[in-house]
């Protein structure tokens, strides 16, 4: 088979532009599959680390929420996906951000996700011997262990792409809250992931979904995507005002928070209006910041659980997969990803997310993506 090479965007520093590389596909190792990348999204985790709010290990390709088809596997790759379906060249698939042995032990208690040999895709640094980990790439290798699932050919390219981080790590959100039926949920924080939370914990049997945002116009949006309620975040007393003035026993009654703002002070003050009993999980804060003050006396008193959450397991994965296939065509998610962009446009869609702050800049990386 002739070799082919791929052109990927490297990643130096906040700041700086990325510039663009082409490199020989090397031969597969033992369980890798070549895909051939579809998509890919650019995640606000994307955006933290080109602007340097967070840190990651450089030069690196970026991006994690992508879509592709199999192009070729290596020696004793998998031949069936997490669903058990036969797996061909092809084949359109989605992949955790993850590879990770599963017979460790964090894999074996749940959360492969922080196992010690962990390999994450669009966080891993570029060497001699290994690349084509990122989004930003014509090409990823997965590599032996990475959970994957094909993917239905209906579901648009712009929406599969956020399942492999967006989607399964809301799926994941949901699974530490446990049974919503019947329960009101509060989100904080409607940016992606809460919107897609809005719809998942409707779809789930929510009662009643409270979307809170401090941009008003993406609470409200989140009314298209399964919110019954929509307010402008603030303090305590700010989200009690509003929750009673729209229904007054919404503000005694919430019994789950889904916090992804990640702001410290939001933590705080929903974590206040929470009912006896009630349950929060915390997944926004993945970037530095100051300490969240907790009183211990409240949470004991109140019987409050903190649970947080960061990325998901294969669960989670094929949950979030069987609900962007179930439910794409019922909520508008394509049309939350700006989709303008090439592999090559690189720099000027990491420019117009940050800027123009879109729920998500989409680089389409088929025919046309040459730099």
């Amino acid at each position: 088979m002739l070799k082919k090479n791929s052109t990927y965007a490297v990643f130096e520093k906040p700041g700086q532009d990325f510039q663009f590389k082409i490199v020989p596909i090397p031969d597969l190792k033992e369980g890798e599959i070549l895909v051939r990348n579809s998509y890919c999204a650019l995640c606000r985790s994307d955006l933290n680390t080109y602007i340097g709010k967070r840190t990651e290990k450089s030069p690196t390709i970026l991006g994690h929420e992508i879509i592709g088809r199999i192009e070729e596997f290596g020696p004793n790759a998998p031949q069936t996906d997490l669903r058990g379906n036969r797996l061909e060249i092809g084949d359109r698939i989605t992949w955790a951000i993850y590879s990770s042995n599963p017979e460790s032990y964090y894999s074996q208690i749940g959360i492969p996700q922080k196992a010690p040999d962990l390999f994450k895709y669009g966080h891993e640094q570029i060497t001699e011997t290994s690349n084509l980990h990122g989004g930003l790439s014509e090409y990823t290798i997965l590599r032996k262990n990475t959970p994957l699932i094909s993917i239905r050919n209906e579901v648009p390219d712009p929406v599969a792409a956020l399942i492999n981080c967006s989607v399964a790590t809301v799926a994941g959100a949901l699974r530490l809250a446990g049974n919503l039926n019947g329960k009101t949920i509060l989100i904080n924080g409607t940016g992606m992931l809460g919107i897609i939370a809005c719809a998942m914990a409707k779809e789930n049997g929510a009662k009643k979904v409270i979307a809170a945002d401090s941009n008003r116009s993406r609470a409200d949006l989140a009314r298209k995507f399964g919110a019954d309620i929509s307010i402008s975040g603030g303090d305590k007393e700010i989200i009690i005002r509003d929750l009673t003035a729209i229904e007054p026993q919404s503000a005694l009654e919430v019994e789950v928070v889904l916090e992804f703002s990640g702001n410290p002070e939001s933590m705080e003050n929903t974590l206040q209006i929470l009912n006896i009993g009630g349950v929060a999980i915390w997944v926004g804060a993945t970037f530095p910041q100051r300490d969240v003050t907790v009183s211990a006396e409240y949470m004991i008193r109140n019987l409050l659980t903190i649970k947080g959450l960061h990325n998901y397991n294969e669960q989670d994965l094929l949950f979030a997969v069987n609900f962007i296939e179930q439910n794409h065509s019922s909520y508008d998610f394509n049309g939350l990803v700006v989709d303008n962009f090439t592999l090559k446009m690189v720099n000027d869609a990491f420019n117009y997310a940050i800027e123009k702050t879109p729920f998500r800049a989409g680089i389409n990386l088929i025919s046309k993506n040459k730099a």
